[in-house]
């Protein structure tokens, strides 16, 4: 478990940027601000995203099921819902999209609100990986990535790639 402080997680999320690819920070960049004014995805957004953090899914984001009408409907629903439960729970109807793929559309949606969910982050808090994730623990992931980043006084985003470059340096040590 890292040890969650201001100095060790600016030290890695710095080690984090370093080794960021630009493609990845651009579609990153593009999506917050395209989020910012059009509060809905289409498809070859979700793909995008979709992409960003999974690539192994992309057929199924591309899938005639995500067609751009039914991908702009659950996504407006689930920028404009004040339930929680309906925010992310709708997004799952996405063909392909996953727990942690339907956190970072929020997170690009929400920036200032949601991290994005990895089992990176979720080793580096000193949790177990839930044999599947629901919205309990979904919740709970929120309340403490939120708390952090408040205690800290930093953006959501700094924090969880802190906590991932720790897990991504300490399993390839502990491996070795």
């Amino acid at each position: 478990m890292m040890e969650i402080n201001k100095k060790n997680i600016l030290e890695y999320e710095k080690k984090y940027d370093a080794d960021y690819k630009p493609e990845d920070m651009l579609v990153e960049e593009e999506m917050k601000r395209l989020l910012k004014k059009q509060r809905y995805l289409r498809q070859k957004e979700l793909v995008e995203i979709g992409g960003w953090k999974s690539k192994r899914p992309l057929r199924h984001y591309r899938s005639e099921e995500n067609d751009d009408l039914t991908v702009q409907e659950i996504t407006k629903f689930s920028f404009n819902t004040k339930s929680e439960k309906a925010r992310i729970g709708c997004l799952l109807a996405l063909k392909g999209v996953s727990w942690p793929v339907a956190s970072a559309i929020l997170h690009f949606a929400f920036p200032t609100k949601y991290a994005i969910m990895d089992f990176r982050v979720i080793w580096s808090l000193g949790w177990a990986k839930p044999p599947s994730y629901n919205f309990s623990f979904w919740q709970k992931y929120c309340k403490r990535m939120g708390g952090i980043s408040k205690t800290n006084n930093l953006p959501i985003r700094t924090v969880e790639k802190a906590l991932w470059k720790y897990s991504k340096e300490q399993q390839r040590s502990n491996s070795s």
